[in-house]
């Protein structure tokens, strides 16, 4: 038996996507975000850290993105369709799937978290704390992303995606860069045409009319 813990707005859309591309029974749980916009506390009673996406499958617990996919793919994925059998493609499968999160997000999430902060601290000091929010932001993360959106950009210009044939590294890149296309969608040709690809697949939209229904009825 296959559960999935799914997290609003978060990263277990990865997942489900996963699930619906492996076309998998499963069950859903779904929970949402509170007012601060932080996770469900019975998530704890799942995992320790309370976090999702978390995967159970029979007795197995499983946490991270990564990991699971990985795990999913290794268990389910009989006839090797969602990770490459070409050596350099695998390289490349390896990369991404770890480039996502070790590399990418953490620059997205602080450009989210210096945003955020002057908004959550006193009145009085909001000024002093948006000046050295904004100093953080522009010339830690300033100088760091364009890098990065650079090279996605010359690695979507040369490939329809991350390593050859569509694979579950793609899922996992999928949030940060559907993160950053919805920034700024328009300014980097092929990195929205990579984004408009990922998300014309059919199970891609089957896992979104479910989150979608979820959240009506929830």
């Amino acid at each position: 038996m296959l559960t999935l813990h799914h997290l609003e707005k978060s990263r277990s859309f990865r997942i489900l996507w996963a699930l619906e591309e492996l076309a998998l029974d499963y069950e859903l749980k779904y929970y949402r975000r509170q007012a601060d916009y932080s996770g469900a506390p019975e998530l704890k009673y799942v995992h320790p850290l309370g976090k999702a996406p978390v995967l159970q499958h029979d007795d197995a617990v499983i946490a991270e993105s990564a990991v699971i996919l990985e795990y999913l793919q290794e268990t389910f994925d009989t006839a090797s369709l969602f990770k490459p059998a070409d050596e350099k493609f695998r390289q490349q499968y390896r990369y991404w799937m770890h480039y996502a999160e070790a590399s990418l997000m953490p620059l997205l999430v602080m450009t989210l978290v210096m945003e955020k902060m002057p908004s959550h601290v006193p009145l009085l000091v909001r000024p002093f704390a948006k000046k050295i929010c904004d100093g953080v932001r522009d010339g830690f993360v300033g100088k760091r992303l364009p890098a990065h959106l650079q090279f996605l950009e010359q690695h979507f210009s040369q490939y329809e995606f991350t390593a050859g044939n569509f694979s579950f590294a793609d899922i996992q890149m999928s949030f940060p860069v559907l993160a950053v296309q919805e920034r700024l969608r328009g300014q980097w040709k092929h990195i929205d045409a990579y984004a408009a690809r990922i998300q014309a697949r059919p199970a891609f939209q089957r896992a979104l009319a479910k989150e979608r229904a979820l959240e009506k009825r929830n």
